[in-house]
């Protein structure tokens, strides 16, 4: 069994990626150093390069589709991974799940339509309803001696205003890096399940639990909605593919899925690209050892990071997280206004992070740090920001 080196630093400049390589375009310094987007600075799976390097070699690119082999790989990992049967027919191909959102947005609501959302959380979500035409519904977390809870007096009244047809859930969250519980996923059911709301459930982190918790599916946690749900999944958060471009999402209801797909005929959008077919073949089939070695290196590092800040940071408060890569961290405790403390950071520092005001007004003075990356590299920015706070 190989193990995997996961502190060894693999130099990304030059390779068209946007983590090192747009920092000018986007009014960062050249030499900043970046912890933001949320991908990873580690190769991927051997098996996975072995496969696309295969698929090169045979210098013939035309039109693709996945085969049954493919579906196959889909459904055992779901079902493995997370107690989670699934039908062939369920699954619909897209290019990405903020592609999938979008289109569903298009599906199933009409111009001025609320879409519910819970900020702070991932910024695409606003920007594909407001870019539709739709309303941004948003109830807000509840943030409460360092932990984040679902607030369903505030929700219930949203939606019994009349207004939302459908509720993006984020699920494990994007930022805050909680992983809802099943009873925590049955009350937002049952809530959705009254006021007729349909759920999309984005579960694009589903793979990035920590010890102690577990990731439950929508519909497995909510069976009665099975037909009123659209669960969002890929391999690309979890296996680092996301610029091969590649989502499943599963839609068990016939006439939801009819009208998802017309939504995205629509987009002109059609045959599935053969390296990301083959990337996420691989990876369904044989990246199992790697990630099970890579979650184990995130908590490491997840312990490192709680121990600097403990130590060398004591006002910042970590959030902590139950899943994901992304960490979320309360820097209200300096005391610094939120533009100052952004310009600390990025500017002074020379550490790109998501500002926390990109998830939305509540995520005001706190900071996503991506810990997917070599350990020395996360000391190194902390050490920066540590030198300006």
């Amino acid at each position: 069994m190989k193990q995997y080196d996961f502190d060894r630093i693999i130099d990304r400049h030059g390779t068209s990626c946007i983590k090192y390589d747009a920092a000018a375009a986007r009014g960062y310094a050249s030499d900043v150093l970046p912890l933001w987007v949320a991908d990873m600075d580690f190769q991927c799976a051997d098996e996975i390069i072995s496969a696309l390097s295969g698929c090169a070699s045979h210098g013939i690119f035309g039109y693709s589709s996945p085969d049954d082999s493919y579906y196959e790989a889909v459904i055992a990992w779901m079902r493995k991974h997370h107690g989670w049967e699934v039908q062939k027919d369920w699954l619909v191909k897209t290019p990405g799940v903020v592609f999938a959102i979008s289109q569903a947005i298009r599906a199933f609501t009409q111009k001025g339509d609320g879409v519910m959302i819970n900020s702070p959380v991932y910024y695409p979500f606003a920007a594909s309803i407001r870019n539709n035409g739709r309303v941004v519904a948003d109830s807000p977390l509840i943030y409460k001696n360092g932990a984040y809870s679902l607030d369903y007096e505030d929700i219930e009244r949203t939606l019994a205003a009349g207004n939302v047809k459908l509720y993006i859930l984020c699920s494990p969250h994007n930022p805050v890096g909680r992983v809802w519980t099943e009873d925590e996923l049955r009350r937002i059911g049952a809530l959705c399940k009254k006021y007729h709301v349909l759920v999309l459930s984005d579960e694009i982190h589903q793979d990035f639990v920590y010890e102690g918790w577990h990731h439950t599916v929508f519909t497995r946690a909510c069976p009665d909605m099975q037909d009123s749900a659209i669960i969002c999944t890929a391999p690309s958060k979890t296996f680092n593919i996301a610029g091969i471009q590649n989502s499943n999402i599963f839609i068990s209801s016939k006439e939801l899925r009819a009208k998802f797909k017309a939504a995205i005929a629509s987009t002109g959008y059609d045959e599935m690209n053969i390296f990301s077919l083959t990337a996420a073949k691989a990876a369904y089939l044989y990246g199992e050892e790697w990630l099970t070695q890579l979650k184990a290196y995130l908590a490491g590092n997840l312990t490192f990071l709680r121990t600097y800040l403990a130590q060398k940071l004591p006002a910042a408060r970590l959030v902590e997280p139950q899943g994901t890569y992304l960490v979320w961290i309360d820097f209200s405790g300096y005391g610094l206004s939120d533009r100052e403390l952004n310009d600390r950071i990025a500017h002074k520092a020379k550490v790109w992070l998501d500002a926390g005001s990109m998830f939305g007004k509540t995520g005001e003075q706190f900071q996503r740090l991506n810990i997917a990356c070599p350990r020395s590299i996360i000391k190194q920015a902390l050490d920066a920001i540590s030198a300006v706070l």
